[in-house]
């Protein structure tokens, strides 16, 4: 997953496609299933209040948005952000400019309004707006 050579070959599907990513895939999938399976099946988690465990299923355009962009961005420099972090000790100018890219992303993030592109933004109004 560090290697953006790796990355890149396996997303070559109609090309030299190297398959060997998906068993990383897959054992993530396996190891992330268990640990659902394993808070669900306790009830209580260990180290917070109460379990939070994600419900929502629908899709947004922000949702939609970002899963683009990121997927976008892992094509074009074979990065992932938990990789991409990993590499830095090593010092190479490439993965500096993905992560730098990666936060200013975070950052920019926080000025889009909830709803995007479709609802405008609504607000309660102000003791001022009265």
């Amino acid at each position: 997953m560090i290697n953006p050579a790796k990355v890149l070959a396996f997303l070559d599907i109609f090309g030299a496609w190297d398959p060997s990513l998906a068993f990383v895939m897959a054992g993530a999938v396996a190891a992330s299933a268990a640990g659902y399976v394993y808070a669900k099946r306790r009830g209580i988690p260990l180290l917070t209040p109460r379990l939070d465990i994600p419900n929502r299923r629908d899709l947004d355009p922000r949702l939609l948005a970002g899963a683009a962009i990121f997927g976008a961005g892992w094509g074009l420099v074979g990065l992932c952000p938990g990789p991409a972090l990993t590499v830095l000790p090593l010092g190479l100018w490439k993965p500096f400019v993905f992560v730098a890219a990666m936060i200013a992303g975070m950052f920019l993030f926080r000025f889009v309004p909830e709803g995007w592109p479709h609802s405008p933004v609504r607000r309660e109004p102000q003791e001022a707006d009265a």
